[in-house]
């Protein structure tokens, strides 16, 4: 199976080769981390610590670590976490949420890779977050006597009619993984029928709920609401996890909307940072003042293209909101790993890669803030989460510009409407918090029994 694998790898890459040429060239990806990925030249850990290993992909599966590292090492202080990421934005954001750990680019599946990762790492648990299921990497890991478990297991259905193409190949790697603890039951079921063990697969809820925080007064939230100079009378519409074409449909609502309420601040967080550079562009041509968050942390502003000192800087932040309130109406968040604590400063949410092809991105954030929120109709990616929502009525669907210029509009008109929507949304989050202690309870068989004593001093 690993020669058989390794080709097929090779014959992908091959094929791929001019999209991941264009993508290195025009957008940086694909840059970094060669010896890693190609040949399994990751950080080589020093000492004999009981090790896990955490795999996660990007951006979305780096936050979800935070919890799970957190009650690991609570629990277990004498064990060493290593994070593994797969791009460049989830490289980065792990780097800096994780500094104290070793971050490295996890090796491509090809058996000489993931033979020597192992040989440098020598984990004694592997952790592989939702549907991160690499045959050789798996099956190396057993064959060093590894254990290997999959955390916040999720399997959609289009994933898994693309899966089940290959059963037998997938009976065999998940013969090797210990435990597949899954969000759902649905998602449960599907791990089962691809051909996980009936006993080895259990359902825990999703990680990303307890990852999430419903405190509008934390620390990285007052922070960067007194940067953006937001204020009491302030109204915050968030559209985060943006793509195209979704940053000029909520321009144009917005647009509509700021002639009617003076007091509504616009914060646009697209998806991918690539894109920070066009989404800018699109904001030159709106016609209305703008500034890039990473000029406010600099301690300057871009509005409309020029540069402005700010009028009260102290220590970094912006302690008067002065110039930056209804003269400066968007803020264009050009940062990756703070949109969590920017939810906290909505009023009204838009949750992004909905109206297009995305299949949706995590709306629970802004849910667990209290925030009214909304997203467009392609949320495949969320299902059970957005079913859970719009069961309670703590959500809208929105199918285009329209509807979501009408749903702000009325969260607008009518306070009371969208304190009730929030209000729905956060107590849902709070009754389903939990996973992440569910989790790491299946996972103690597995770690070494030595794990549990702590490092002397």
């Amino acid at each position: 199976m690993p020669l058989l694998l390794n080709a097929a790898y090779l014959v992908a890459i091959l094929l791929a080769w001019p999209w991941l040429l264009w993508q290195a060239i025009a957008r940086g990806k694909y840059r970094e981390g060669f010896a890693a990925k190609l040949l399994g030249r990751v950080p080589p850990r020093q000492g004999n610590r009981p090790c896990v290993w955490l795999h996660a992909v990007s951006v979305g599966e780096v936050n979800l670590l935070g919890p799970l590292l957190a009650e690991l090492e609570r629990r277990h202080p004498a064990v060493e976490c290593v994070v593994s990421v797969t791009t460049k934005a989830g490289y980065d954001l792990a780097r800096k949420k994780y500094a104290s750990r070793s971050v490295f680019y996890c090796p491509l599946d090809f058996s000489w890779a993931v033979r020597a990762a192992l040989a440098r790492l020598r984990p004694d648990v592997l952790l592989l977050a939702e549907l991160e299921l690499w045959p050789n990497l798996i099956r190396a890991a057993r064959r060093r006597g590894v254990r290997v478990a999959v955390f916040n297991g999720r399997l959609s259905e289009r994933s898994f009619r693309g899966y089940r193409r290959l059963r037998p190949l997938w009976r065999r790697v998940l013969a090797d993984v210990d435990l597949v603890a899954a969000q759902s039951q649905q998602y449960a079921d599907r791990f089962r029928r691809l051909g996980a063990a009936a006993a080895r697969v259990r359902v825990t809820g999703s990680i990303k709920f307890d990852g999430a925080r419903t405190d509008r007064g934390n620390a990285d939230t007052r922070r960067l609401a007194r940067l953006a100079g937001f204020d009491e009378g302030d109204v915050v519409w968030l559209a985060g996890s943006t793509q195209a074409p979704e940053e000029q449909i909520v321009l144009a609502a917005y647009a509509r909307l700021r002639a009617e309420f003076p007091r509504l601040r616009l914060v646009l967080v697209p998806r991918h940072p690539e894109r920070f550079d066009s989404v800018a562009r699109l904001l030159e041509g709106c016609g209305m003042p703008w500034a890039r968050r990473s000029e406010l942390e600099s301690g300057e502003l871009v509005r409309g293209g020029a540069r402005f000192g700010p009028p009260c800087i102290h220590g970094g932040l912006r302690d008067e909101p002065s110039t930056l309130d209804s003269q400066h109406p968007i803020l264009l968040v050009d940062a990756v790993g703070e949109l969590g604590a920017w939810w906290g400063t909505a009023r009204v949410a838009f949750v992004g890669g909905s109206l297009g092809s995305r299949g949706g991105q995590n709306m629970i954030e802004p849910a667990a803030y209290g925030a009214a929120v909304c997203f467009g109709p392609n949320t495949r990616n969320f299902r059970e989460v957005v079913a859970s929502l719009l069961d309670r009525d703590a959500a809208a669907v929105v199918a285009d510009g329209a509807e979501l210029e009408s749903f702000v509009r009325r969260c607008l008109k009518d306070p009371a409407y969208a304190d009730a929507l929030g209000a729905r949304a956060r107590a849902l989050v709070a009754e389903q918090l939990g996973a992440t202690r569910r989790t790491v309870d299946l996972l103690e068989p597995l770690l070494p029994a030595t794990s549990s004593t702590a490092v002397a001093a």
